[in-house]
């Protein structure tokens, strides 16, 4: 009877386990993901920045404000 009972709860721990393991791979996966996108956007941001300084350095014309197509 304890054996059985000891047995039982070994596989329910490594059932738990095994959950356990894929969670942490998904949860790996998303982290990377995430990552790449704040790489990403990072560099977006980087080049936006350059571009607002160049144009604040070369333009000495203000820039027009025109509204949209939309309007």
């Amino acid at each position: 009877m304890i054996a059985e009972d000891l047995f039982e709860r070994c596989t329910n721990i490594e059932i738990k386990l095994a959950y356990l393991e894929d969670f942490i791979k998904e949860l790996q996966k998303a982290a990377l993901e995430h990552e790449k996108k704040i790489d990403a956007l990072s560099a977006e941001n980087r080049a936006l920045r350059r571009k607002l300084d160049e144009i604040a350095e070369n333009g000495s014309a203000p820039m027009p404000h025109t509204r949209p197509p939309h309007y």
